[in-house]
């Protein structure tokens, strides 16, 4: 048995002989089993826990270190001038305990747009990197049942269809790693009378005062439903109701896709017989928004409106650029692919992930990974012995060496090297997380 599993095992029978509050049986066995693979055994890895101080992420690093290793990670987004002291709070939290703990640092400062919205992502990115390094490939978030109340009422303001209304799932995976949340169906209150048996302190965050933010917007419309009945308890349960009937749709499109819908060197190409007469257009929507969402790698779907224009003028259009994709209409079938304008500048050191691919190959110190472009398609000579479509070449991988072109593996130039989508298969996974 390994370190780590002794060490797991060594928490489970403390948590059985009771060394938990007995009040928290219901967040104990949560914290038990939520990370538990096939078959019951604990995790061989420890499992990353996101902390920002706050009684949610304090209280889910509190239950779920009482039974399985752990790593904390905090990310200081230098919005407030408290940031740094709530990250040194954690950090002195977890010293004491023994608990490995990393701050990493974000500068929110130069966000534009959606600032909540930007945090997010940079949180996310950040300990996908932070998680990928140490192995980790789990991470655990604090949201609770009032984060998922609160999250149904802003999508409800948005006019969101089914597919936000169901919520924030439990668990989904991004960055590379699963990301839990396992007390999503228990309020904060819960968490916070917990920290307060164990007694343990957190950190009020001032900005969950502020109205300019929606959150703090939908925390305060809530008590303002009250009286109709309208609360935490009844919106997770609406938001569940939609979930399984999303579940439900999504069976039906996957057989849909599985018929009618391939994916060739990363593109996804529908049958047009099967768009016009199998789908339906509930169905082409769906399909459409999953395509470009998987396509492009966003978080989002595009504007409904926009959506609704191709759906409405696919036949008559036969070549689009949408969401960062292109959309090609052939008497049989229609394409999306990445758009080459989408990732003209993107550009990583050879080893790294590149938009949505992964390049295996010999390495050296000189290499890159960027679009293979117009440039780069008059290089690889072959290229229409491929059958590939020139559009589809010019977004794709290639592997340079200054300006000079070492590898267009889907174009018919490998010398020794591979592309491999980083997520091979496209389903209709649903969109939200």
């Amino acid at each position: 048995m390994s370190d780590v599993e002794t060490r797991s095992a060594a928490r489970f029978a403390a948590v059985a002989a009771g060394a938990m509050p007995p009040d928290d049986g219901p967040l104990r066995r949560l914290a038990e089993t939520a990370f538990l693979f096939a078959g019951g055994r604990p995790p061989s890895r420890p499992i990353g826990i996101a902390v920002s101080g706050g009684s949610d992420s304090m209280a889910t690093l509190s239950l779920i270190s009482a039974v399985h290793p752990v790593e904390a990670v905090t990310v200081n987004h230098g919005l407030r001038p408290e940031a740094a002291a709530e990250s040194a709070f954690v950090a002195r939290f977890c010293a004491d305990r023994g608990i490995p703990h990393t701050t990493l640092h974000w500068d929110g400062t130069q966000a534009t747009g959606n600032l909540m919205d930007a945090a997010r992502r940079a949180r996310l990115r950040l300990i996908g990197d932070w998680a990928r390094g140490r192995g980790i490939g789990q991470v655990a978030l604090g949201h609770t049942a009032d984060d998922q109340a609160e999250t149904f009422l802003m999508r409800l303001a948005r006019a969101s269809g089914t597919e936000g209304l169901a919520g924030m799932r439990p668990d989904f995976e991004a960055e590379g790693v699963v990301w839990h949340r396992p007390f999503l169906g228990h309020s904060r209150a819960d968490l916070r009378a917990h920290l307060t048996r164990a007694g343990i302190g957190w950190i009020e965050d001032p900005s969950n005062l502020d109205d300019r933010f929606e959150r703090v917007k939908a925390r305060k419309a809530l008590k303002v439903l009250a009286p109709l009945g309208i609360g935490v308890e009844t919106l997770n349960a609406v938001a569940q109701n939609i979930a399984m009937t999303e579940g439900a749709v999504g069976v039906g499109l996957s057989l849909l896709i599985r018929a009618h819908v391939r994916v060739i060197s990363g593109d996804v190409v529908i049958s047009t017989q099967g768009l016009d007469h199998e789908f339906g257009p509930e169905m082409q929507r769906r399909v459409i928004n999953a395509a470009l969402l998987w396509v492009s790698g966003a978080d989002y779907a595009p504007r409904a409106a926009k959506v609704a224009d191709v759906l409405a003028s696919w036949r008559a259009r036969r070549d689009r650029t949408l969401h960062g994709c292109r959309i090609t209409l052939s008497d049989t079938e229609l394409r999306i692919t990445r758009e080459a304008r989408a990732v003209a500048g993107l550009q990583v050191p050879f080893g790294q992930p590149w938009d949505r691919w992964r390049i295996e190959g010999p390495p050296a110190p000189e290499l890159t990974l960027a679009a293979l472009g117009a440039g780069g398609l008059a290089q690889a000579r072959h290229w229409r012995a491929t059958g590939l479509p020139r559009p589809t070449l010019l977004a794709s991988p290639a592997v340079w060496a200054g300006d000079r072109l070492v590898s267009a593996p889907l174009a018919g130039l490998k010398n020794g090297y591979e592309a491999h989508l980083l997520r091979p298969s496209f389903t209709s996974a649903p969109i939200r997380r």
